[in-house]
């Protein structure tokens, strides 16, 4: 059998398989954003990497090495505040191509080490070879007051799914990179941009992680690297329970809708599918449910999905936009495990959460 025909996550699953027993600092292995290791009675050390591959994680023609060295640390930097915690030292090993420009190189770390800085973390050092491809894998290290870590483990029957921020805007960057709208009306420079941004670098909820660990009541709590259908299912997994989503409660931002209509708009055009004649509200439709699409299995958003009692929910929410300026929406509810996953359409028919998005080992698509 092939790791394509495993897949991502059944290749780490038997993989974790063959690993041997824990020491008695390792507080939790395998299985969630970051390893965790006591560093004393008090302090947590979190560990975490990321690889990105040129083709696979990124179009290296279409992204300047500064913006890249800026989305190699923010995701790792989204790893640590998805445990609450506090990012202190990265290590990273480049494999690089040898008629690479030494200049791009110098870009690229301007960027690590600007975004890296930004959330009180540096670099400490790596290692560089030679490959086909450029190959950056960031390793970082982070810490959390003993008892603050905010795992995926924890959610409850009852508990409150809520997410930071807004969802697809990643994904519709994407489509602009790969020209799924070419051929329909012009971007608007500034969606263009912000879409751009946002997958090409987005902003890691460090600040809002530490809100969420700092005032306590959060029971579970993930990034949103894969798509939240996905990593609520990853949540779903650890903490042995169901969960309902609600459509029409999804933070689509407001970008991402629109990159999807000229989307459709294009897709209509190459095809001809439609005449003038009633053709705008069906646009919009569609339009409307490929943003959905796109936020619920586009990945790469890198928002914090975290539940919480009702009752503790509503704090959370306000305390994290009163400091970071983020909003907090509520977009479903924890069920019991024989509850299933299920999401409610906007017309109020449930429908399956189906575990849609990013898998390395099957996706073509970089």
């Amino acid at each position: 059998m092939r790791v394509r025909d495993l897949g991502e996550f059944p290749l780490i699953d038997r993989l974790a398989a063959r690993l041997g027993p824990y020491g008695k600092d390792v507080v939790v292995g395998l299985g969630d954003d970051t390893a965790v290791i006591r560093k004393s009675e008090d302090r947590l050390y979190l560990v975490t990497c990321d690889i990105q591959v040129a083709g696979v994680h990124f179009l290296p023609e279409a992204v300047t090495p500064r913006r890249l060295g800026r989305r190699i640390a923010a995701i790792n930097l989204s790893d640590i505040g998805a445990m609450g915690g506090e990012p202190r030292h990265f290590l990273i090993s480049l494999a690089v191509p040898p008629d690479t420009e030494a200049a791009f190189l110098d870009d690229l770390y301007r960027g690590l080490v600007e975004t890296a800085g930004r959330f009180g973390a540096d670099v400490v050092g790596g290692n560089v070879s030679r490959h086909d491809a450029l190959v950056i894998d960031a390793f970082l290290l982070g810490e959390v007051e003993a008892g603050r870590e905010v795992l995926r483990s924890g959610a409850r029957p009852g508990d409150l799914v809520m997410v930071t921020g807004r969802l697809g805007a990643s994904r519709a960057g994407l489509a602009l990179l790969l020209g799924e709208a070419d051929g329909g009306p012009a971007v608007p420079g500034d969606v263009r941009e912000r879409v751009l941004a946002a997958h090409q670098e987005p902003e890691p909820r460090v600040r809002e992680g530490r809100v969420i660990s700092r005032l306590g009541g959060a029971t579970a709590m993930i990034d949103l690297s894969d798509g939240l259908a996905s990593d609520v299912g990853h949540i779903c997994d650890a903490s042995g329970v169901g969960v309902l989503l609600r459509e029409e409660a999804l933070p689509v931002d407001e970008d991402t809708l629109a990159v999807a209509a000229l989307v459709e708009a294009a897709t209509a055009a190459r095809k001809e599918a439609a005449g003038p004649s009633g053709r705008a509200d069906g646009h919009m439709d569609a339009a409307r449910a490929q943003a959905v699409r796109w936020a619920l299995t586009g990945g790469e958003d890198y928002e914090l999905c975290f539940t919480a009692a009702p009752r503790a929910a509503e704090r959370l929410a306000a305390e994290v936009e009163a400091v970071t300026g983020t909003p907090v929406t509520v977009i479903g509810e924890v069920l019991p495990p024989e509850g299933g996953r299920w999401l409610v359409r906007a017309d109020g028919r449930r429908v399956p959460l189906e575990a849609a998005g990013w898998d390395h080992l099957r996706t073509e698509e970089a």
